[in-house]
């Protein structure tokens, strides 16, 4: 098939007039963003992670509210509980506290929210698309979602989790290569590391592996990205570092900035920050939490984070602050995000002269 004829498919399949799909990021989807995405003919995303079943409602009635086009809800799939080490979570405290505010003992209790009231908060605010990372879903979930007619489309960072994910269910596999910003999407957490796969081996790999289409996301933000990753054999594309300098993203400033500088080798994969492998800029703590001990595992080193994370949030101090980002960070532009759909998807068929 060509990549003409794919995206056609894929758009008349998802009511789409771009195969632009906004990548769903916990904490940095807000209502507007998707909504302006959405509205110039590509697809929304919420994070929902870090959101309760009220949260979730919320978010999808503020989209409706301004916008008719599609979106897609994101849920982690859950590791199993962590191994909690007293010692190992005091020293690093004491290492933490050098970067911000004094984090407390019970900093490190941070727990889940409810992933059973999460999944069906998502199914009532009913999606076009619910999404997953780091595993699939039950298949009790699985069933349920295709009883109401929703699409599940499964992020996969290898083959083998691509092969795992169709053979669960997935109506579309959603390849994230190396490259991409925020948490890697691998089912097993201590393997994430060892198996960073470019996307552009990656995906022609997947999508001659699945049955299903595929969705290529990491590093794609401008044209030739799109463009390529379609030559390669993705019927869509999702982006998510490319649209935060948005305004309708309205993350920080010095987050913003942060970006606009990065050369690819500006960022680094670290579990600094949360205990899972994530992309982020090379900050100053980024750089110097890499010579620490080993980071707890997620969700205890989130939260043994959160006093810093906030502190630096507040106070616009970007070499301490969570600042997620692709290596192509540098391409992101500092336009509406309708806009740069429509520029993105104009541009990439004028390459591939579609």
């Amino acid at each position: 098939m060509t990549p003409a004829a794919r995206v056609a498919a894929f758009c008349e399949d998802y009511a789409l007039s771009a195969p632009i799909l906004l990548a769903p990021m916990a904490g940095a989807c807000p209502p507007a963003l998707s909504a302006a995405v959405a509205s110039a003919g590509g697809m929304g995303a919420c994070g929902a992670l870090l959101m309760g079943p009220g949260e979730i409602g919320q978010w999808a009635s503020e989209v409706r509210s301004t916008s008719n086009g599609a979106f897609q809800i994101n849920l982690w799939i859950p590791d199993p509980a962590p191994h909690r080490d007293p010692a190992h979570e005091a020293e690093l405290r004491a290492l933490l506290a050098g970067w911000g505010p004094p984090v407390p003992p019970e900093a490190g209790d941070a727990g889940l929210l409810d992933f059973a009231a999460q999944c069906d908060a998502m199914l009532a605010a009913g999606p076009a698309v619910i999404s997953s990372i780091m595993g699939v879903y039950p298949p009790e979930f699985v069933q349920r979602m295709k009883s109401a007619g929703i699409r599940w489309f499964a992020t996969a960072t290898t083959v083998a989790e691509a092969l795992e994910a169709e053979a669960a269910g997935a109506d579309v596999i959603v390849a994230q290569g190396m490259e991409a910003g925020g948490h890697r999407g691998a089912f097993q957490a201590d393997e994430a590391a060892r198996r960073l796969v470019g996307l552009f081996s990656l995906l022609p790999a997947v999508a001659d592996a699945v049955q299903v289409p595929v969705v290529a996301t990491g590093g794609i933000a401008d044209a030739r990205g799109v463009a390529a990753a379609l030559l390669l054999g993705a019927s869509a594309v999702q982006i998510g570092t490319g649209f935060l300098r948005t305004p309708e993203a309205a993350i920080s400033p010095a987050w913003a900035d942060g970006l606009s500088r990065a050369r690819p080798e500006d960022t680094l994969a670290t579990r600094a920050y949360s205990g899972r492998l994530g992309r982020a800029l090379r900050t100053g703590f980024a750089e110097t939490a890499e010579t620490w001990p080993a980071p707890a595992p997620y969700p205890v080193q989130r939260g043994l984070t959160a006093p810093m994370r906030a502190a630096a949030a507040r106070e616009g101090r970007l070499d301490a602050m969570q600042a997620w980002a692709g290596q192509s960070a540098g391409l992101a532009q500092a336009v509406p995000a309708g806009d740069l759909v429509e520029r993105l998807w104009a541009d990439a068929r004028a390459l591939l002269a579609i």
